[in-house]
């Protein structure tokens, strides 16, 4: 049996991750707790083969003044507890880290292709936060102490948060859309939920870049949901050049129409495909 502790309770990943290995399996054992305070510190971390960290602030406001709480929670708190994991001999330390470390998105037109070779530079301190952590952890690491850092890009699935659901809310109530061809690098719950298990089975280490088997369109995206609405929309080239210019200012825009995509190569194999991108949207509507 495989004991594994998740960093992050109630959290998005966090629960969908352990309702997947407990799911008819008698293979895990698998707890969560809250790092919210400071009593995860009494907390027998020895008698875990893997943790699992997810706990963090998600990329929600570029206020400055919430800065050093970025810094704290992303990097400081994610290193302290891997120093813990390796005091007490945790085999395994995962941690969640994002594609937002590669900057921001490439403007519409033009396309981002993320290699083995691409630099990490991030543009803001949610960014930096977590290139900070991985830095750090990695840092721990021996033959002993296993680190494993997932750079996700985005993450969708049922009652989802984020640009998923304004996507879904757009699909909804407008009868047109912006005809732009794009690719995006995403990944559906489940078959993140799938990659983590199997790192956890081969007891992996080092960085990993989980997605989708085939890239995805926005377009695509608006299409699957409003087919599952039973609404009817319009596809139109009209607005296509404003978009463009408009998206050399305004970052929301590339967030939507931009491509952003990581090289297949960097995926390795895709046996933990087990949902594909059509029908993963549907069950997110």
């Amino acid at each position: 049996m495989k004991r594994i502790l998740i960093t992050g309770k109630n959290s998005y990943i966090g629960k969908h991750v352990k309702d997947w290995l407990e799911n008819g399996s008698k293979l895990y054992e698998v707890t969560e707790i809250d790092v919210k305070t400071q009593d995860w510190i009494q907390e027998d971390f020895s008698k875990y083969d893997t943790i699992l960290h997810v706990a963090g602030i998600a990329h929600v406001s570029t206020n400055k003044k919430l800065e050093d709480l970025y810094y704290k929670v992303n990097r400081d708190l994610a290193i302290d507890v891997a120093k813990k994991a390796k005091q007490e001999k945790v085999g395994q330390f995962i941690f969640m880290s994002s594609m937002i470390i590669y900057g921001d998105d490439e403007t519409v037109g033009k396309i981002r292709v993320i290699d083995k070779n691409t630099v990490p530079q991030p543009k803001n301190f949610y960014g930096a936060s977590k290139l900070q952590a991985e830095q750090g952890i990695q840092q721990l690491e021996d033959e002993n102490f296993k680190t494993v850092i997932v750079r996700t890009p985005m993450v969708y699935g049922p009652n989802c948060k984020g640009n998923f659901q304004r996507l879904k809310k757009i699909a909804k109530l407008s009868p047109i859309f912006p005809d732009i061809e794009n690719d995006r690098s995403m990944i559906y719950i489940d078959n993140l939920c799938e990659f983590i298990k199997q790192l956890i089975d081969t007891e992996k280490h080092g960085i990993f870049f989980p997605q989708n088997k085939e890239y995805i369109s926005t377009k695509q995206i608006i299409q699957v949901m409003a087919e599952n609405m039973n609404k009817k929309i319009h596809f139109i080239k009209l607005f296509n050049p404003i978009l463009k210019l408009l998206s050399r200012k305004i970052n929301l825009i590339n967030k939507v129409f931009g491509t952003k995509i990581y090289a297949k190569e960097l995926s390795e194999e895709f046996d933990y495909i087990v949902v594909d991108n059509e029908e993963s949207i549907r069950r997110s509507v």
